[in-house]
């Protein structure tokens, strides 16, 4: 038994509501934010306050956690951003990295052997990172703010600093030697003797303070087509990477239709790929809504969860990629593919799965090469769901000199060679393999999920796969259970990526129920805990409105 919390990768997650109608007699009647850090939170409610919509909070808060949640996110990575406007539309940006024009298959193979920390740390770890533009994107179409209006404030908590809490200093500490590699990260990132930064101390980061600024004064070209390109591409030319000028300025985020599927009478609103956490969401969902799951006893109920994951993770390792270069089969969340799926399902046993299934028509129905366009909206009754990263803790651990931006390295989401795990223990397929201008395969699930056409839910998760299945077990708790967001959060999670063939459980389960599951065939790796969600919910009989972070982390959930 492995105890302890999972935390290689805890993408930030957040989520901002503001109502569609007034609400009276609810804590928050105007808006509200859930993040994991609480001046990140407060940086969004400061944005509303200055008559800003849910989007002008919510991008606020993504370039507040830029600065004080580095280790997880910031304008060196990438992001998806889902949308919901007043009028009943969704805008879907995906703001995901993409592998510079030199990439390819086989780019992590040294002399016929895979190097596989280049794809992990340092120079060829990057893509290009695509949060700024997607931001810039989100504002354009539906904020009432600038983006300099939001870049200010985090630029002032950068140059001033900001107390580092428990969670950044676990992390810091973590990967402080690879950290040292790189002379620019270790001068903000570690002290002058080299040891990291603790809890408590200030962490101050006036080149990104300047960076910050200086994309309020010139916009996101002084990013992608200006000093910052440049200065990104010398460092690259110096350290044997491969990210150019035009890559950088050929980087655009694009807006995708969203998935739509159903659950229990719900609309279930999700990203589609090369998000996987939008189709695989709605598959497991789909895969078990004939079952009674609200009176299955909790070890059967774990166990029929259980064994609908690792069938979705399955699919997953094959079917998934940027649909831009793969075919993506929209079988996969079909009724009749889920029908026979089904029926690999056994509540008394786990049953063995060798490999992926195979829906109708899997190379000719699939997701679009295409964008689509959707409409604006006026200023109130946004919901807005976004997930954003630079992948594993502190990325590349590459800070590009003089810019204070702490670089991705979500190259390795893609299958660097395919049939070989990432970080995460992903298996990846062809789907998947690296290409020039590609964007690597993601777990992000930012989900919002509306009843006769109103939203009442928005939530996601943090923690690399476990994403998919920690949004799954929030929704399953709120819709089959009837819980509201803090309730939700607080219930005992579990996870199957198929493979390793390994059913990931939190202690909190309980002795008796893992019991259960071990008579049953499962293997079991049970931790204190995992993992990081983020959730609102609207009670439509009451109005009111309940944020929540993960209780099992420190955060932020708070409104006007």
């Amino acid at each position: 038994m492995r105890l302890g919390i999972v935390g290689r990768d805890m993408r930030t997650l957040f989520f901002l509501l503001a109502l569609v109608s007034p609400v009276s007699a609810s804590q928050f009647p105007k808006g509200a934010v859930a993040s994991v850090n609480p001046l990140a939170t407060q940086a969004g409610v400061n944005a509303m306050k200055a008559g800003g919509n849910a989007v002008d909070a919510a991008i606020a808060t993504a370039l507040t956690l830029g600065v004080v949640d580095g280790h997880n996110s910031g304008i060196g990575g990438g992001c998806f951003i889902l949308i919901h406007a007043p009028d009943g539309s969704i805008t879907c940006i995906d703001g995901r990295e993409m592998g510079p024009a030199k990439a390819h298959r086989d780019m992590y193979l040294i002399n016929g052997k895979l190097d596989d920390e280049a794809s992990k740390t340092g120079a060829l770890a990057p893509g290009v990172p695509g949060a700024l533009a997607a931001y810039d994107l989100a504002l354009k179409k539906h904020g009432k703010l600038k983006l300099a209006d939001l870049l200010r404030p985090a630029a002032d908590i950068a140059e001033k600093g900001f107390a580092i809490d428990e969670v950044y200093d676990r992390k810091l500490e973590a990967v402080a030697a690879k950290i040292r590699k790189f002379p620019a990260s270790a001068a903000i990132l570690l002290k002058p003797d080299g040891s990291p930064w603790k809890k408590g101390d200030t962490l101050v980061q006036k080149d990104l303070a300047l960076t910050y600024r200086a994309v309020a004064e010139h916009g996101i070209e002084w990013f992608y087509k200006g000093e910052f390109a440049k200065k990104t591409a010398e460092w690259m030319a110096a350290n044997g990477g491969i990210m150019t000028t035009e890559d950088i300025a050929n980087y655009v985020a694009k807006e995708r239709e969203p998935l739509r599927t159903k659950y229990r009478g719900y609309d279930i609103i999700g990203m589609p790929p090369p998000s996987s956490g939008g189709l695989h969401v709605a598959q497991i969902l789909g895969l078990i809504e004939p079952f009674p799951v609200k009176h299955l006893k909790l070890a059967s109920r774990t166990h029929l969860l259980a064994e609908a994951m690792k069938l979705a993770f399955a699919d997953r390792a094959h079917w998934l990629g940027d649909p831009d270069f793969a075919k993506v089969p929209r079988g996969l969340i079909s009724s009749s593919y889920l029908d026979s799926l089904r029926t690999k399902i056994s509540l008394d046993t786990v049953t063995t799965v060798p490999s992926h299934g195979t829906p109708e028509k899997p190379h000719d129905d699939i997701f679009g090469k295409h964008t689509t366009h959707l409409c604006t909206a006026n200023a109130e009754g946004y919901w807005v769901a976004l997930n954003q990263t630079i992948n594993t803790t502190f990325g590349s651990k590459v800070i590009i000199p003089g810019t204070g931006v702490i670089m991705n390295n979500e190259m390795d989401d893609f299958s660097v060679q395919p049939g070989v795990p990432n970080a995460f223990k992903l298996i990846g397929a062809e789907a998947n393999a690296v290409a020039a201008g590609k964007r690597p395969l993601s777990s992000m699930s930012p989900t919002i999920v509306l009843k006769d056409g109103k939203p009442l839910i928005s939530v996601g998760a943090a923690g690399g796969p476990t994403i998919i299945t920690q949004t799954t077990l929030a929704l399953i708790a709120i819709i089959d259970d009837g819980m509201g967001a803090t309730d939700a959060l607080k219930q005992p999670r579990l996870h199957h990526q198929w493979n390793p063939d390994q059913l990931r459980v939190e202690e909190s389960l309980g002795g008796e129920v893992l019991d259960s599951l071990k008579a049953t065939g499962h293997q079991l790796d049970v931790l204190k805990q995992f993992g990081a969600c983020q959730c609102i919910t609207l009670d439509p009989k009451t109005g009111h409105l309940e944020p929540a972070h993960d209780p099992r982390l420190p955060g932020g959930a708070s409104g006007l």
